[in-house]
């Protein structure tokens, strides 16, 4: 019996398994930088796309942990610190490049203003971050307290998508670049719930029109990606006002009917 190749312990292959989720992570934080680097070079549709491939696996990350059982205290920060960047910095960078730049050229203040935005969402988004940190297996899971990071880096990208696919400049859309970027940066620190879908179970059944619902999403997205996923981002941004006000107003009329 040769025993100069002994197979791996099933330590050593449960501690290679803690790699997968982490190398999704990676991934997520690489597109984040390689939108950077795109807008600097000035592809701006590249650095979109790149931020919304960064979604994508930072939406697996998580869950190929849950299906490997894999989670750790380091892949949780891993995380986080790759969202910072993905959905924070990159973001950010790239809507200054692509559009608030150009407010230097109105004024020194409008120029000041400019970068000003783009600093506001980047810190939104840390303090995002934060605060869902510290929420972990205390808030209500259905619901986050806040825009999430990703969401609002795909309203941000997501316009900056539409915009380059019909030819329109950064400099003709400056004041909406800004006002969109400083108000996806305040939903991010707001207290507007907003749906999680955390609590959707693919194992179960589940009624035909849903099914219906999914393979039209998928048909327009072949169709038109930037515009769909554009037109789904600022739905998904103006939900969390509808929720919160449905939510106040169920809790006002529970308070009056208890009154009298």
């Amino acid at each position: 019996m040769d025993d100069s190749n002994p197979k791996p312990s099933r330590k050593t292959l449960r501690r290679g398994i803690f790699l997968l989720p982490n190398l999704f992570t990676t991934g997520a934080l690489f597109a984040g930088f390689y939108a950077i680097i795109a807008s600097m070079n000035g592809h701006y549709e590249t650095a979109a796309m790149a931020i919304f491939l960064a979604m994508l696996l930072d939406g697996l990350d998580g869950r190929v942990a849950r299906l490997t059982n894999t989670q750790s205290a380091f892949g949780a920060e891993y995380d986080s610190l790759s969202d910072m960047v993905s959905f924070g910095v990159a973001p950010a960078l790239v809507v200054y490049q692509w559009s608030l730049v150009n407010l230097a050229e109105v004024s020194v203040f409008w120029g000041k203003l400019g970068w000003l935005a783009a600093f506001i969402y980047s810190t939104s988004t840390a303090l995002r971050l934060a605060r869902f940190n510290t929420q972990i297996g205390v808030a209500d899971k259905r619901y986050f307290q806040g825009f999430a990071c990703p969401a609002a880096a795909a309203v941000i990208m997501g316009a900056i998508w539409v915009c380059e696919t019909y030819g329109i400049t950064g400099g003709e859309v400056v004041y909406p670049a800004l006002v969109l970027t400083l108000l996806a940066g305040g939903l991010m620190v707001s207290r507007f719930s907003y749906y999680s879908f955390k609590d959707i179970d693919m194992r179960k059944k589940v009624p035909f029109f849903v099914v219906l619902i999914v393979m039209l999403v998928f048909v327009f997205l072949s169709i038109e990606p930037p515009t769909v996923l554009f037109a789904l981002a600022v739905l998904y941004m103006l939900s969390g006002p509808v929720i919160s006000l449905f939510r106040w107003n169920r809790k006002r009329q529970r308070r009056a009917e208890s009154a009298d």
